[in-house]
C-alpha cells in the first residue's frame, strides 16, 4: 500500500556520515521507499541548537547538501513544496520529497530567515525540539508543559499561516499547542507522537489534545519510537518497538477522535530501538496488520497516505 511519513532524520545521517540517499544501510533510502511503495517522505533537517554555533548556517548547510542528492537522483526523487508538486510526482511515477525544519531556532528569531527558508523549499517547522528556544517551550519534561508560545512563537505561527507552510507541534509544551490551536488560521500536525493514554510520556498527546487536532483537520503521525509506544517505566532502548503496540495506538485515536485525524511519523533514523518494521521497505507489515484487525481498506489508506494528502492540498 502507498504511504507517506510525515517525519524522519534520515537527511541529517546521510549529511553526518556521509552516505548517500539512493543506497545506504539506513532506514530510508531511494530503493526503500520504492520498495515500500512511498508516494512521499518528509525529510526532517534537524538541528541540535545547543551543538551548533549558528542553528541558521547550520540548517542551511544541511539543506543546501541534501537538495544535491536529490538533485543527483532526480530520476526517481523530486523536491514537493504543494500539491500539485506532489500530483506532478505522482504522474511522473517520482517519490515526493518534502523537506522540513526540525528546530524552531533555525530561524533565530528573524521572521526574514521564515521567508528565506520557504523560498529555500521548506514546507514544514516543528517549533521546539528539546529546549526552550525563541518561540516557546519544549515537552522533553513534564515541567514546562504549562508555559505557551512567546511572542516571537505567535508572529512565526500566523507568518506561517500567510506563507502556506505546516505548523509541527511534535515537541511542543501543552500550553504551546494551545496557543497553536488559539492562533492557527489553518490545519496544523503533530508530526511524530502518539497517545499520551496509552503511554505517559510528555512527548505524546492527550485525548483532549487529539480530539482538538481533529476538530480543525490536523493529523498526528504515529512513531515507531518504544517510549512512545509503551506504557510505564522506559523501555530498554535497544527492545524492539512491535506493530501490536503501534496497532494499540492507532485503535485508541481512532476511537477517540476518528481515523480522520492519524498518519505516520515513523521517526525512522531518529530513534535508537530496533522496529519490526525493519525500515521504510516493509511499512506493509502495519498496513496488514491494521486490515486483520479490523480496520477497512478505506480506513488503513487514509491513515497511510489520504489523511496526510489532505493536509498536504488545505496547507501548502
Amino acid at each position: 500500500m502507498n504511504f507517506i511519513d510525515l517525519h524522519a532524520d534520515t537527511a541529517t545521517l546521510i549529511i553526518e556520515q556521509k552516505v548517500k540517499l539512493k543506497r545506504n544501510h539506513l532506514c530510508i533510502d531511494i530503493e526503500k521507499l520504492q520498495k515500500g511503495e512511498s508516494i512521499a517522505q518528509f525529510f526532517a533537517m534537524y538541528i541540535d541548537s545547543a551543538k551548533v554555533d549558528s542553528s541558521f548556517d547550520y540548517c542551511m548547510m544541511m539543506l543546501n547538501r541534501f537538495k544535491e542528492e536529490l538533485e543527483e537522483n532526480s530520476n526517481s526523487i523530486m523536491l514537493c513544496c504543494n500539491y500539485g508538486d506532489l500530483m506532478s510526482a505522482k504522474e511522473q511515477k517520482k517519490i515526493g520529497a518534502f523537506l522540513t525544519i526540525e528546530e524552531g531556532e533555525a530561524i533565530e528569531g528573524d521572521l526574514d530567515k521564515l521567508h528565506l527558508f520557504k523560498e529555500q523549499g521548506i514546507s514544514l517547522i516543528t517549533l521546539t525540539w528539546n529546549y526552550e528556544n525563541s518561540l516557546g517551550y519544549s515537552n522533553f519534561e513534564w515541567r514546562d508543559q504549562h508555559k505557551g508560545l512567546k511572542p516571537k512563537g505567535i508572529e512565526v505561527v500566523e507568518l506561517m499561516n500567510e506563507l502556506d507552510m505546516i505548523i509541527d507541534v511534535s515537541h511542543l509544551s501543552d500550553a504551546g499547542f494551545a496557543d497553536v490551536l488559539q492562533y492557527s488560521k489553518k490545519p496544523f500536525i503533530a508530526s511524530h507522537s502518539n497517545a499520551r493514554a496509552l503511554a505517559n510520556n510528555p512527548r505524546n498527546l492527550s485525548d483532549n489534545m487529539l480530539k482538538e487536532l481533529a476538530n480543525v483537520g490536523g493529523v498526528i503521525g504515529i512513531n515507531f519510537f518504544n517510549n512512545f509506544l509503551v506504557n510505564g517505566e522506559l523501555k530498554d532502548k535497544m527492545e524492539v518497538a512491535k506493530i501490536e503496540d503501534m496497532v494499540r495506538h492507532i485503535k485508541h485515536i481512532r476511537n477517540v477522535a476518528g481515523v480522520e485525524v492519524i498518519g505516520l511519523g515513523s521517526d525512522f533514523d531518529g530513534i535508537p530501538n530496533p522496529v519490526e518494521i525493519e525500515d521504510s521497505s516493509q511499512m506493509g507489515k502495519l498496513s496488514n496488520a491494521l486490515l486483520k484487525q479490523g480496520f477497512s481498506y478505506n480506513e488503513v489508506e487514509k491513515i497511510f497516505y489520504k489523511n496526510t494528502e489532505r493536509i498536504i492540498r488545505d496547507v501548502l
